[in-house]
């Protein structure tokens, strides 16, 4: 038996293969469809200056945009917001900005904001913002050399310049918070919420 009771699948307006993953290991039908927003843009222009509020707010506008384009359907909305001592860090540049990246965040404890949100028809459904504190261990400049080198482009796809998921690991001594939150989908909440409206079977 079918876990998702809709007869048309979710979209999840992100390209990013982990949020995929994610829902896909969940066994919830899905299609990926991302969002033709400009983020820095609308995080600007939002006036907000806290990143679980930024965090929550992308992850509205992306549902919004991509549910005004696809009537009828339930739409997900995610993003993930980075604070380390009152500095918002967004995805590195390339190699020179995630070494800086991870200059700010050695030694230190940062937390991860990560939002979501439903749309259906331009509607919001449910938002939620879940916080992960995760604390870098001292990095040498060999080692943020030897982890530029073997994380390669990875090193740029991700807020602070590292995937837990992956090589990132090494770069922690201390984590603190939901697995998921940490990639990027709190999806405890989401399935609950999907849950509490009759859209799940189990």
């Amino acid at each position: 038996m079918a876990i998702w009771r809709e007869s048309e699948p979710l979209i999840l307006a992100s390209q990013s293969r982990v949020r995929q993953l994610l829902l896909a290991n969940a066994g919830l039908p899905f299609e990926p469809m991302p969002a033709a927003i400009d983020e820095r843009s609308v995080q600007r222009s939002s006036g907000l200056a806290a990143a679980d509020e930024i965090a929550v707010r992308l992850a509205c506008e992306k549902a919004r945009e991509v549910s005004l384009r696809s009537p009828g359907r339930y739409v997900i909305g995610a993003d993930q917001t980075l604070e380390c001592d009152g500095r918002l860090l967004n995805k590195p540049a390339g190699r020179t900005d995630a070494g800086a990246h991870l200059r700010a965040l050695s030694g230190r404890t940062h937390a991860l904001h990560a939002g979501v949100a439903i749309m259906r028809d331009g509607r919001l459904l449910f938002e939620n913002v879940s916080v992960a504190r995760m604390t870098m261990r001292e990095l040498s400049e060999d080692t943020i050399r030897v982890y530029l080198d073997a994380a390669g482009d990875g090193a740029s796809t991700s807020v602070g310049a590292y995937q837990l998921e992956g090589l990132g690991i090494h770069l922690f001594s201390r984590i603190e918070g939901d697995h998921f939150t940490i990639l990027g989908l709190p999806l405890l909440p989401l399935l609950a919420y999907l849950r509490s409206q009759g859209l799940l079977s189990l």
